[in-house]
């Protein structure tokens, strides 16, 4: 074997290497950009998760020992008007279904059909 067909296969296996790592670089750059992209969804769903946590945490137990007298008897009367008034509203729609169901019109119903 001539001495010039060693150079020719080492300068085929080294561009192969090079065509190689080239390949491998442009598919880490492109996995890298979709990581980025990934990193920047993730943070925006964790800053959503992060306000709703903070609407949905608990509010700090305070006894009522402490508190003023007067602000807890104005709380109870407002709780208590509240209460009253959505009694009243589920009453008022009891009420409008049992007068749409006693005063039903029949025309607009069929006869039940016999089964033979």
């Amino acid at each position: 074997m001539p001495w010039w067909s060693w150079l020719v296969i080492w300068v085929v296996l080294i561009a192969a290497l090079l065509a190689l790592l080239v390949w491998q670089g442009i598919r880490l750059f492109r996995k890298a950009l979709g990581v980025v992209t990934d990193l920047g969804e993730l943070a925006d769903k964790t800053s959503l998760l992060e306000q709703r946590a903070e609407q949905l945490a608990e509010r700090r137990f305070e006894p009522a020992v402490f508190a003023d007298a007067s602000q807890l008897s104005q709380d109870r009367q407002r709780n208590k008007a509240r209460r009253a008034e959505e009694r009243a509203i589920h009453r008022d729609a009891r009420v409008q279904r049992g007068r749409l169901l006693t005063k039903a019109d029949y025309n607009q119903f069929s006869p039940p059909t016999k089964r033979t």
